[in-house]
């Protein structure tokens, strides 16, 4: 018995844990920013039922020289463009079926290498009763110009 409910609060801990992923939800994946300009970055979290308190998202660009030679995003984020405060909410201006999310306007440096990048989120919540801490790395490419 004790296994039995081992197992089914590891399993419960692990599928809250999933509900609990951001996503970045723009720029798209493959789309093209002009350095010295801002741009939007959305990210986007799913609503889930268990209980969760945000913490923080830090969003990062990283020059690559060629999309398979990029440095995980684990390995670094590279420049920062935003480090604070993430509170995704519903906006009533959204379509219906648009996740809470939060949109960040960032300043792309004017002196970023031109070429193939990568836009990486982390983020960081507190998950559940007991406020585990919980933090994932996102990512996309795009191409700086």
């Amino acid at each position: 018995m004790k296994f039995t409910l081992s197992a089914l609060a590891s399993a419960f801990l692990v599928g809250s844990t999933f509900a609990q992923r951001t996503s970045i939800g723009f720029p798209f994946d493959g789309a093209t920013v002009q350095a010295g300009t801002n741009i939007i970055v959305e990210i986007d979290r799913p609503n889930f039922l268990s209980g969760a308190e945000e913490v923080a998202v830090v969003l990062g660009l990283l020059h690559c020289p060629s999309v398979a030679s990029c440095l995980p995003p684990e390995a670094s984020l590279g420049t920062i463009l935003y480090n604070g405060p993430y509170d995704p909410e519903y906006h009533s201006n959204a379509p219906p079926s648009k996740p809470p999310h939060q949109n960040f306007t960032v300043a792309i440096p004017s002196t970023f290498v031109k070429g193939t990048a990568q836009l990486a989120a982390f983020h960081v919540s507190l998950v559940g009763a007991s406020r585990g801490p919980f933090t994932e790395i996102n990512n996309i490419t795009v191409n700086v110009q």
